[in-house]
């Protein structure tokens, strides 16, 4: 057994949890932490249900994420205390009592109806922070999500244990099975369905179960940033492939994205491989004391001399910056936290007070604008596009002889490129997760 197996590490991560909530409730005035799991929606006009979507505030706690109508209690000096609904149900599979070794670190209280749970939550609902939806109510107990409470607890889940880390690295490997089959697809002339449906195979995980929306895009939907049309039909020939696709395991989620040319000998081949190697060296500077906005900034900058070493642009790559051109080429920011949630809470945060850290002027989609420090996870994830609607302006502006448009056109039928990997910060050099699968695999 090794320091990063859950089984040790588990009950280290309840610990920090303890030590967080007690924390949280002395500044909100409040004695008890009540955390519903979340219940069922059903849809309009309808007898089905929405796909069940956990609380992150009680899979923090617990690895389980199919277990609506239950409830986390956490009082201060007291072991903290599960309450898990295990309804009697013909019509649905009964989800199996909470076990294994994270069982032990819990007191496990099993009830048969959703309102057989109040009884074994605080009586005085007003000494409670309960966090969640509305929706998620048990008579008098209501969410308030007091925000002292809010605000420490999502500043300081940016810092991730050991636990999580090795939920993290679980995640990763399970996404890599799947970037690996969906390239096989890809080369075997799949369609993006197809591919999708080949990724979930690989992952074992349905479209509800994982962390999001596969993104699996051919040719110019990859210069849609959130494509998720998957069409039914392959283009003949494909020309590329983006796959932004992640999993899920425990609750905690990997976000990994890979860039694809149907030829490996071509040019745009090469342009993937000069933003693999500029992605790589941005991975490296996750480290403490460095401020992810600036991060930002200099991916900018790295990108922009990849378009001018392609002879997409004729300016320098400062000046590619500094007049927003770059922002043409690469929309969106250079990444974010990740754990429970794909865009992890707290990113603006300036402290577990409270309070924003803006983003960069001109720079309005960057998700992190915090210094980074050990325990941190966060994603990095540049990208080169060709989309029409944010070059066209620039044909009409004073740069427009800074960028040769008719690079800009043999690029533009193969949409876009994007490398995403999972990074954590830790005291000394960065571990990467996903490249550590795609290693392992």
């Amino acid at each position: 057994m090794t320091d990063s197996d859950p089984r040790r590490t588990y009950g280290d991560h309840v610990a920090v949890l303890q030590a967080r909530a007690a924390e949280a409730l002395a500044r909100g005035g409040l004695d008890h932490l009540v955390i519903p799991s979340g219940r069922a929606h059903m849809q309009l006009f309808d007898d089905r249900e929405y796909p069940f979507a956990v609380n992150p505030q009680f899979k923090a706690w617990v690895p389980l994420t199919r277990a609506p109508g239950s409830w986390i209690v956490v009082t201060p000096g007291e072991r903290p205390k599960l309450v898990y609904l295990q309804p009697v149900d013909y019509w649905h599979v009964v989800p199996e009592a909470p076990s294994g070794a994270w069982t032990e670190h819990l007191e496990v209280v099993i009830v048969r109806t959703a309102d057989a749970a109040r009884s074994h939550l605080p009586r005085d609902p007003a000494r409670c922070a309960v966090l969640g939806e509305p929706g998620s109510a048990l008579g008098d107990m209501v969410p308030n999500n007091p925000r002292p409470v809010l605000d420490y607890l999502d500043y300081h889940r940016a810092y991730k244990t050991p636990y999580e880390v090795a939920m993290l690295r679980a995640a990763s490997q399970l996404a890599v099975r799947g970037h690996r089959a969906a390239e096989c697809a890809f080369r075997a002339g799949a369609s993006e369905f197809g591919i999708h449906l080949a990724y979930c195979q690989a992952v074992g995980q349905d479209a509800a179960e994982l962390p999001y929306g596969n993104i699996v895009a051919l040719d110019t939907h990859g210069a849609v940033l959130h494509y998720t049309g998957q069409q039914r039909v392959a283009p003949a020939p494909a020309r590329s492939f983006l796959i932004d696709a992640g999993a899920s395991h425990s609750g905690y989620a990997s976000d990994i994205t890979r860039s694809h040319a149907a030829d490996t000998g071509s040019e745009f081949q090469a342009l993937i491989d000069a933003v693999d190697i500029a992605q790589q060296a941005m991975c490296l500077q996750v480290r403490a004391g460095r401020d992810y906005r600036q991060l930002h900034l200099d991916a900018h900058l790295a990108l922009a001399g990849v378009l001018r070493e392609f002879g997409v642009l004729r300016m320098s790559a400062e000046a590619a910056v500094a007049t927003g051109v770059s922002s043409a080429f690469f929309p969106h920011g250079l990444g974010h936290g990740i754990g429970l949630q794909v865009h992890d809470v707290g990113g603006f945060m300036a402290s577990d007070t409270g309070g924003t850290i803006d983003r960069p002027d001109g720079h309005p989609h960057l998700r992190l604008t915090r210094v980074l420090e050990a325990g941190m996870v966060v994603t990095i994830e540049p990208g080169i596009y060709f989309i029409d609607m944010l070059l066209e302006p620039l044909r009409r502006c004073a740069v427009a002889d800074g960028i040769d448009w008719d690079r800009v056109a043999a690029f533009l039928p193969y949409g876009g490129i994007r490398i995403e990997d999972d990074v954590v910060c830790t005291e000394d050099a960065p571990v990467n997760l996903t490249r550590e699968a795609f290693a392992a695999a």
